[in-house]
Order: C-alpha cells, then sequence, then structure tokens
C-alpha cells in the first residue's frame, strides 16, 4: 500500500472524529465584531492536546487589540518538527482563520449548532474557515500516523484577524519573529488553488455641511446633497473600472462599494453632517498608493462643487493584493496532482477577488497559496451569509489533498 493510500485510508478510518471536531470549533461563536476571540483559541487548544498536539498561545496585548476595535486575540502556533530538530527539510505552514462576521438573520439552522443536513455541516465559519482548522488539523495526524516525514517541520498557524486585515493575526506573529515558514497554505476551497487576489482598500468619508431648521434651509447647507454629488461622482468612476480588466485568471476588474451611510438629526432638520463607508478591490496590477490618490481626488474635486461643503477622509484599511512569488511552484504542482486524484478533475491554479490575510505571508517573502475545504464558489458555501454550510465530502477530500501535498513536501 502506497504512502498516498495509507493517509487515504488513515483519514476514511478518523473522518467521523474529525467532524466532531469541526462541530466543536463551530458551537464556540467568534463573532467580529465585537472580536473576543480568545475564548475560542482556548478551546482550539483544548482539543488539539487531545490529539497530542500541543498548542503555543500568543496574546495579543489587550490595549493594542483595543486600540484596534476588537476585544481578544489569541494567535496558536502547533510546531511539529521531523528528524533531527526540523533540520534538512521545508517547514510548511498551515494557516487559517476562526474569526468570522456575525451571523445575521435568515438562518434555518442553528448558526452556533454544527448541525448535519443533507450531506452538509451547518453553521457560521463552517465554510470560512473552521472547516480548515479541521483538515488541517486531520491532514498533519495522518501524516504523522502512516507517512511520518524524516526531515523538515509543519505549523499550524490558527489566528483571529483576518475579518479586520489580518494584522493582529498572521501580520502579529510575523513581526513579532515567531514564524518564518519556507512554504504555507492557507483556509481556501476544494476545487481551486488560489496564486493571487485583490486587494482592498476601505475609507470613511465624512461630509460637513451646516445644520438648519427645514423651514429655513437656506440658512444651514446641506451636507446630504454634498454627500450625493460625491457618491455619484464614485459611482461614475466604478462604471469606468470595468474597462481596467486583470491579466489573472479569476480576477475581472477593480470596483468600488458604498455599504454604509447614515447622517442627520432628525426629519425636519437639514443634515449637517454625512458618513459614508467605501470599499475599493484592487486588481493585483493596480499600485494601492495610486488608487487611493485617484479617490481621494474623486472625492475633493466633487466637494468643490458645492459651497461650504467640507470633507475629512480616513483610511481604515488598506490590504496589498497577493501576487504570485516564484516560489509557489512545489505547493501548486502538489495541490494539482492531487487533487485531481482524489477529486476526478482539473485543479485550476487562478486568483479570486476576494481579499485574505494571505497576502501578509507574500509581503514577508513566504510563498503561499489558498486550499482548502469548500465547494467552488463563495456563493455555494453561503460564507457571510445565512445557512453558511461545508459539504462533509468535499472537507474528507480536501483533507486528503492536503496530507499527500504534506508528504511530498517534506519528502
Amino acid at each position: 500500500m502506497t504512502d498516498y493510500a495509507k493517509l487515504d485510508a488513515w483519514i476514511d478510518a478518523h473522518f467521523d472524529e474529525e467532524v466532531r471536531f469541526l462541530q466543536q470549533l463551530v458551537q464556540v461563536p467568534t463573532d467580529t465584531p465585537p472580536g473576543n476571540n480568545a475564548p475560542h483559541a482556548e478551546r482550539t487548544a483544548e482539543l488539539l492536546k487531545d490529539f497530542g498536539l500541543d498548542a503555543e498561545k500568543h496574546a495579543v496585548p489587550a490595549q493594542e487589540v483595543k486600540d484596534y476595535g476588537l476585544e481578544s486575540i489569541t494567535n496558536l502556533i502547533v510546531r511539529r518538527k521531523y528528524g533531527k530538530d526540523g533540520d534538512g527539510g521545508r517547514t510548511v505552514a498551515l494557516n487559517a482563520h476562526g474569526d468570522v462576521v456575525p451571523p445575521g438573520e435568515g438562518w434555518t439552522h442553528d448558526p452556533y449548532g454544527g448541525e448535519i443536513a443533507d450531506g452538509s455541516l451547518y453553521g457560521r465559519a463552517a465554510a470560512v474557515s473552521k472547516s480548515d482548522f479541521a483538515s488541517f488539523t486531520f491532514a498533519l495526524r495522518a501524516l504523522e500516523a502512516v507517512a511520518r516525514p524524516t526531515k523538515g517541520s509543519v505549523e499550524l498557524h490558527f489566528t483571529y484577524d483576518e475579518e479586520f486585515g489580518g494584522i493582529l493575526g498572521p501580520g502579529w506573529l510575523l513581526k513579532q519573529g515567531l514564524t518564518r515558514p519556507d512554504l504555507m497554505i492557507a483556509a481556501g476551497f476544494s476545487y481551486e488553488v488560489v496564486t493571487a487576489h485583490n486587494g482592498c482598500l476601505q475609507m470613511e468619508v465624512t461630509v460637513h455641511g451646516k445644520m438648519a431648521h427645514a423651514a429655513i434651509p437656506t440658512s444651514g447647507i446641506d451636507a446630504l446633497q454634498g454627500a450625493v454629488k460625491i457618491l455619484n461622482a464614485l459611482y461614475a468612476q466604478n462604471t469606468l473600472y470595468q474597462q481596467v480588466t486583470s491579466k489573472v485568471e479569476g480576477i475581472t476588474h477593480p470596483y468600488l462599494n458604498v455599504g454604509r451611510i447614515e447622517g442627520g438629526t432628525n426629519t425636519n432638520v437639514v443634515p449637517g453632517k454625512v458618513v459614508f463607508k467605501l470599499d475599493r478591490r484592487m486588481i493585483p496590477e493596480e499600485s494601492p498608493v495610486e488608487v487611493e490618490a485617484t479617490i481621494r481626488k474623486v472625492i475633493a474635486d466633487a466637494a468643490a462643487e458645492s459651497t461650504g461643503i467640507t470633507v475629512e477622509i480616513k483610511r481604515l484599511l488598506l490590504a496589498n493584493s497577493m501576487k504570485p512569488l516564484a516560489g509557489n511552484k512545489p505547493l501548486v504542482d502538489a495541490i494539482q496532482k492531487h487533487g485531481q486524484q482524489v477529486f476526478g478533475e482539473p485543479i485550476k491554479a487562478m486568483g479570486t477577488p476576494l481579499y485574505t490575510d494571505v497576502r501578509l505571508y507574500g509581503e514577508a517573502g513566504i510563498p503561499g497559496v489558498i486550499y482548502g475545504a469548500g465547494p467552488r464558489t463563495v456563493l455555494e458555501s453561503h460564507a457571510k451569509r445565512s445557512d453558511e454550510r461545508v459539504v462533509l465530502e468535499d472537507l474528507r477530500r480536501a483533507t486528503k489533498v492536503i496530507a499527500r501535498t504534506l508528504s511530498d513536501l517534506l519528502a
């Protein structure tokens, strides 16, 4: 029996245990905001210990977390070294994030129940990305049980700051010098290996006018009218973005979304202030500096058309795109080979319009890809929507692909 067959057989024999592990992870909420994620890290560490895996707990200082807008973050690292203390081989890191957006409305299953129905496991973060806490953990366990490497090492990085950009997740671990892998695989879906993704710029725009009684509107300056001119200018810009195309398969063109607007004090008052938040997705070919400068100019020019209107612009997030690094070829080759064998179809290497914290490994010079347990599209997974789910057969097969890939990389 080949090592691949042994790995597959071990995963099949322990799959019920893997599903229970995922259920237990889903049952501990990690809604971000508010971002009180340390309890989930504690629970994860307890469960890992039951498997004989000791997790280092790296708590981000409380004040740093509070200043960031969250409540608690403890990132976990499991280090497994083979041969003589891991000498002579690669260190491969597997990263998944536990933080996730709140469940919202419309669920037909308990978002924290981990319920199984029609071959899928339901719950917030069941697909993105607590499923890969499970796939990565059980791939590692399978490797050690039946195909233990003689050199190199594997690290599990379970982090809690993807939703806010990753700076206090992988970014913090890397900045503190707590890890420096040679290669990394981050949580993803099963039918494609992602080598590039969009960047993201988020901004808060405050439009100031002057409040006045609605009976004498000329005594005020309508901030909402000013905001409407700015929004129209931004939406016009968004139409132009369709002419800017990416060469990366899976990524189309840049786009802009205004996701939140608030302002005014009452129906009978001319609004003196309006605040809106925008999200600008950047294709890998774009320069973030130029993108931000252009957005600021569009806003300023539109504001100047309204007498008395002033604006404040605050950058909330700047996440660079993920660009393929030359050293990622062993990862892509192994995942494509085993993915085709296990899933029975080609696994494309491509980009995604999402942005993730994987870019932080790339920015540190660590080649990485995105691959894990999940369907063909984000839409199918219901990620960030009601009834998020992962198909259990995808979880089983992705675990096999990861285990086989680790075996190749550490051979």
